[in-house]
């Protein structure tokens, strides 16, 4: 059996890796579009901010231990066309060489691509100029480059999301005056404005300025005697706004790549992604597809689009058992994430109110603040939460917190998204058992003392 996973990022290696697991004796042919397989994109931010201090440290497996596992890596190689009916695949190489490669089963992991905001000027700029997009490898090493060669004493991004917010604080840390500039009304939309506004005092108390509920209309090359390279033009409330800045950076979300699944036949999806069974199959004999060019089931809405690097590994693990011969299922995201915004993190999981309302749901969000652990203990911290369950059922439904990096937000959301993945009432939150010393935590932990703030208030709403 010859499989070919096409895509070096966390859906093909997985996909490839799970394969080899399964089926030792299987021929599996990896094809890496550029020449970092399995690197960590989301270690970017850290290796920009000088905190990572070598790019290579970002590769999960070195190319050594890749092939060591048995697998072919075709690196700088890009795949051109799926022939379904006669199972091959047509490549381009290194030096624009083509080849032609038989497949018995196939993996589509090909990603997603970064959103390209209508901003004028953004397809006439770009790197040379201090413009740039940071999705790759590539993308990073042209913004160290534009650091190292120009040294811009200030920068501008677009876009406060997860990757926005790291890569505010990665040049912050490099010493740069750094503006963030959004369009919605609060910086880190993915959570509620109440917690927003805590992550975005953060970044202002770290010396970023902060523009919300602003757009960015144009970008170009500033001219004589102006303070930056760069001028970038905005309207905020409707009003012109004019800034300056040595180095742009356009992080402002992301959309699936689907151009070869697409010519194939395979069907799309919610937000143009590939359309997939939760055997990651994609309805063409012998393809399936996995990671961010995929549909995402999410275990309380159905089908959405959630790029996600954990999902990505999810998916490509289900992908290469099933084309090696298994039988497993995705068992769905909840769209568990969190980000570290200086010395704080902001993390969720679930459905905020209104995106439960609109699964059907009957939501009531609580917000409540608790202590990491035993305030008598030096050292604890505040951590704000904002609890959603079901009015009818008394089901968890969703989690968001912030609080200090030292308050082990990360582990503590994870514990409402091992309840929610378990169908848990708010109030049997309450009844796990769950660790504690004064040092580390209480008697009740602070995501148990939300849980009973819930099912306190949500009786008499």
């Amino acid at each position: 059996m010859h499989m070919i996973a096409v895509g070096g990022s966390d859906a093909g290696i997985s996909a490839a890796l799970r394969a080899r697991e399964v089926d030792p004796g299987a021929e599996v042919t990896v094809v890496v579009a550029d020449a970092y397989p399995n690197f960590s994109i989301c270690g970017i931010p850290y290796y920009v901010s000088g905190e990572v201090p070598h790019w290579r440290n970002l590769a999960h497996r070195t190319i050594a231990d890749l092939e060591a596992t048995g697998m072919a890596l075709r690196l700088d190689t890009t795949a051109r066309r799926i022939d379904v009916a006669g199972r091959k695949l047509l490549l381009t190489g290194p030096g624009g060489v083509e080849d032609v490669v038989a497949w018995d089963q196939v993996v589509i992991g090909t990603g997603a691509v970064p959103a390209r905001p209508p901003i004028a000027g953004l397809d006439a700029l770009g790197p040379a100029d201090g413009v740039h997009l940071l999705h790759s490898m590539d993308d990073a090493f042209a913004v160290m480059r534009t650091l190292e060669e120009t040294s811009p004493e200030s920068a501008l991004i677009v876009g406060a999301g997860y990757i926005g917010l790291e890569i505010a604080e990665a040049l912050t840390t490099r010493g740069l005056a750094v503006t963030q500039v959004e369009q919605l009304p609060e910086v880190l939309p993915t959570v509620d404005p109440q917690l927003g506004a805590l992550v975005r005092a953060q970044l202002e108390g770290h010396g970023v300025t902060v523009l919300s509920g602003t757009v960015v209309r144009q970008i170009s090359r500033a001219g004589a005697g102006e303070p930056a390279r760069l001028r970038v033009e905005a309207t905020a409330g409707g009003d012109p706004v004019t800034l300056h800045a040595g180095l742009v950076l356009v992080v402002t979300g992301v959309r699936p790549e689907t151009s070869l699944a697409a010519s194939a036949g395979a069907a799309l999806g919610a937000r143009g992604a590939i359309s997939v069974d939760q055997a990651m199959r994609t309805g063409l004999p012998g393809v399936y597809a996995a990671g961010d060019c995929t549909v995402t089931h999410h275990r309380l809405l159905g089908e959405t689009y959630l790029p996600l690097g954990t999902t990505a590994h999810k998916q490509g693990r289900v992908a290469g058992e099933n084309a090696a011969g298994g039988h497993r299922e995705f068992a769905g995201s909840l769209g568990t994430q969190v980000v570290k915004v200086f010395d704080h993190a902001a993390a969720r999981t679930g459905l905020r109110d209104h995106e439960a309302a609109a699964a059907g749901f009957d939501p009531v969000t609580v917000a409540w603040e608790a202590d990491d652990h035993k305030a008598y203990y030096p050292g604890s911290h505040r951590i704000a939460m904002r609890f959603t369950g079901d009015r009818r059922t008394g089901r968890l439904l969703g989690l968001q917190l912030f609080g200090h990096k030292d308050a082990e937000i990360a582990k503590r959301v994870d514990i409402a998204a091992a309840a929610i993945y378990s169908g848990l009432t708010v109030e049997e939150v309450s009844d796990l058992d769950l660790s504690y010393t004064p040092p580390l935590g209480s008697p009740w932990d602070a995501v148990q003392a939300g849980a009973q703030a819930w099912t306190r208030q949500a009786t008499l709403a």
